[in-house]
């Protein structure tokens, strides 16, 4: 029983520390910029985002391309822009600590 104590510890452990790890690469690529974890800025809140896409299978895939090539339309008529300078694998860790926000 102690062991799966450890074990659970230590998994919420990384899980905090993913958390953060995305929020930094989330400052460092300039995302903060445009929105924010809990409120509208310049495009939706990253908790508005998790809402509108709880539930759908393809979310990461389709989010993380509009991460790096941008879109309209969706939340209104001001555009995202594209992100070429962040990576496919960043835009999906990115994307899934988004959907991981309640």
């Amino acid at each position: 029983m102690k062991m799966f104590v450890t074990i659970a510890l230590a998994v919420g452990v990384l899980s905090t520390a993913s958390a953060f790890a995305s929020e930094d690469l989330a400052k460092a690529k300039n995302c903060m910029t445009c929105h924010k974890i809990d409120a509208k800025l310049i495009g939706p809140s990253y908790k508005e985002v998790a809402a509108k896409y709880a539930g759908q299978a393809d979310a990461v895939a389709k989010l993380a391309e509009k991460v790096q090539k941008g879109g309209v339309g969706v939340w209104g008529q001001v555009p995202m822009t594209p992100n070429p300078q962040v990576t496919a694998e960043e835009a999906k860790t990115l994307v899934t600590w988004v959907l991981s926000l309640k």
